[in-house]
């Protein structure tokens, strides 16, 4: 891979392949510069979306993140299917920001996707969010040790539990 290529592809893997983020930040012009086919940029999101799922992991939520980020640029049902699927399996043994991160992320990836994936992975989807948020409601407040409430802008356990119920009310949204 020759290195303007590689420069390339590191300016849109920098900004999840918006092109508004580049513009913004005054990176647009440069990348354009390099000439890249939308068909490798597709490989480029294609490959970045298997990356941060295959990183997904309740010692964090950046993976998750990541992967709410590049769902405005780039939609594949799998990312819905695989974020919803390991959220079910793993999420309920995290602390309670990692289970409110998660859903949040989870609940932006299906709003990201909805016009793409089919009611049943749509309402398979919302239900695992619902059930984090829910249980981050009902349980009592568990903080790892690196975690912190301020991180994420939060007080206490009912600016959490605030923020839980706003998702659970997006996800009503989304199923309307």
């Amino acid at each position: 891979m020759n290195d303007e290529f590689q420069q390339a592809r590191e300016l849109f893997v920098r900004y999840f392949g918006s092109l508004v983020q580049m513009h913004r930040e005054g990176a647009l012009k440069t990348y354009q510069e390099y000439g890249i086919p939308k068909e490798t940029e597709q490989q480029w999101l294609q490959e970045l979306a298997g990356d941060y799922l295959q990183r997904l992991s309740i010692r964090d939520w950046e993976a998750v993140a990541a992967l709410e980020t590049l769902s405005k640029q780039y939609q594949d049902p799998v990312m819905v299917e695989k974020t919803a699927s390991f959220a079910d399996r793993n999420i309920m043994s995290a602390d309670s920001l990692v289970r409110l991160m998660y859903a949040e992320g989870l609940v932006g990836i299906i709003r990201a996707h909805k016009p793409l994936i089919s009611r049943e992975l749509l309402f398979s989807a919302c239900r695992t969010a619902v059930q984090v948020l829910e249980a981050v409601i009902a349980q009592p407040l568990v903080i790892d040790p690196g975690h912190e409430l301020q991180q994420l802008g939060l007080r206490d356990k009912r600016t959490l539990n605030s923020r839980a119920k706003k998702s659970i009310e997006e996800v009503e949204t989304l199923l309307n």
